[in-house]
């Protein structure tokens, strides 16, 4: 899930605790019309073309699973924190979405595979990201693809995971891989930003 004011997830954080507060940065709301029609912009891109099925890992509140479900995929939702996926749950009444509490590293659906992964700023607080990505690419079906949002944070001490790395981490499973930067975006965000922030897109045929 998303996190603090910087972009960047708090390792544990009390996410049930922070759940009802969640939604009131931007990013993770959307609430602003620009901020939501930016991402929903940026989705409508990393996403199949057609309806499918997606997985949305770190879901928090479930913001990108609607916009997801907006335009016609079928959700699944996956986050650590019950409160967050009973939030979630009610944001998406209405669709044809499922949220599940669970770990994002090994999400508990089973057999059930899916067209598209969705995960923002989950993967470098995880301890071993290298077999998360291996376990997500798992979970895709023939011509699948893993959208992975993530950033550095912080000047003083940053956390989170560059680019490069995570594109090296990616290599290994042999998909069509391509970067794309976020940090320019100040409509994503609901704000300028400096840090670095970017898409990875990684399709398996």
């Amino acid at each position: 899930m998303s996190g603090n004011r910087d972009g960047a997830t708090t390792p544990g954080a009390d996410w049930d605790a922070l759940a009802a507060s969640f939604d009131d940065e931007p990013d993770h709301g959307l609430r602003d019309a620009d901020v939501r029609r930016a991402w929903a912009a940026r989705l409508a891109s990393w996403l199949p073309g057609r309806p499918g099925d997606v997985l949305d890992l770190g879901c928090g509140t479930g913001s990108l699973s609607l916009l997801a479900a907006e335009q016609g995929h079928r959700v699944t939702g996956v986050d650590l924190s019950p409160a967050m996926v009973e939030l979630a749950r009610t944001k998406l009444a209405s669709r044809d979405a499922v949220f599940l509490a669970g770990d994002a590293a090994a999400p508990p659906v089973g057999e059930q595979r899916f067209d598209a992964v969705l995960v923002r700023h989950v993967l470098w607080t995880l301890p071993d990201p290298g077999r998360a990505l291996r376990h997500w690419r798992q979970l895709l079906r023939p011509g699948g693809r893993l959208v992975l949002v993530e950033g550095v944070w912080g000047s003083v001490a940053p956390v989170g995971i560059p680019a490069d790395r995570l594109t090296a981490l990616l290599d290994p499973l042999a998909g069509r891989t391509r970067v794309e930067r976020l940090s320019d975006d100040p409509s994503l965000w609901g704000r300028e930003v400096t840090d670095e922030r970017y898409a990875v897109v990684s399709t398996y045929g």
